[in-house]
């Protein structure tokens, strides 16, 4: 008794001492941008597409004591391309956390995706830990394209989704490691323009 009791005196009188899963995590350097179309601009992905010219990027940027939180949202056209099948859309989000450790929902979100098929793939070289999502979906010519790049770093996550609808015949969206290895790189860069 006299152990547990000194126990719950050290962790009221030193919470240090004690951490926990959901601990918040140290934010290093990351901060929010007024706007994240700019800061964290999909400069490869933009080497395939252009923004489209009938629907102007959207971003949004939140402050609050628990969480911060930009995102950035753009329609996109094949360059070069004329028909429907040519368009798709990039969406972006970075959170700082700052009162949970946003780890184990990063994972649990992993084995969601693998557990409704999409292909998982973990990338290394970035934050703490990073993976790709892909998963085409269709049947016969039509089809529904999702890729996704997500990262964690302490307490800094960040995501960057690519969607596309095509016809086969009349379109093709990049490849699978076309497309990783472009948000790869946008990811990359969006992360170090957080951190200056």
């Amino acid at each position: 008794m006299l152990v547990s009791a000194g126990w719950a005196t050290a962790v009221i009188v030193i919470p240090g001492m004690v951490s926990s899963s959901s601990s918040p995590r140290s934010l290093g350097s990351y901060h929010l941008s007024d706007d994240f179309c700019t800061t964290g601009k999909p400069t490869k992905l933009l080497q395939t597409y252009s923004v489209s010219d009938t629907s102007a990027p959207t971003h949004h940027t939140d402050r609050h004591p628990a969480l911060d939180s930009m995102n950035c949202s753009m329609s996109l056209k094949r360059t070069g391309g004329n028909s429907d099948s040519e368009y798709a859309s990039v969406y972006m989000r970075a959170d700082l956390h700052k009162a949970v450790n946003p780890g184990p929902e990063l994972k649990a979100n992993k084995e969601l995706y693998r557990a409704r098929g999409y292909q998982v793939t973990d990338i290394s070289g970035i934050g703490e830990e990073a993976y790709f999502l892909y998963k085409d979906d269709g049947s016969d010519k039509y089809h529904s394209l999702y890729a996704e790049l997500d990262i964690l770093d302490g307490g800094m996550t960040y995501y960057i989704n690519y969607t596309a609808s095509y016809t086969e015949g009349k379109g093709k969206p990049p490849s699978k490691d076309d497309l990783r290895s472009a948000l790869q790189s946008d990811a990359q860069d969006a992360v170090r323009a957080m951190q200056k």
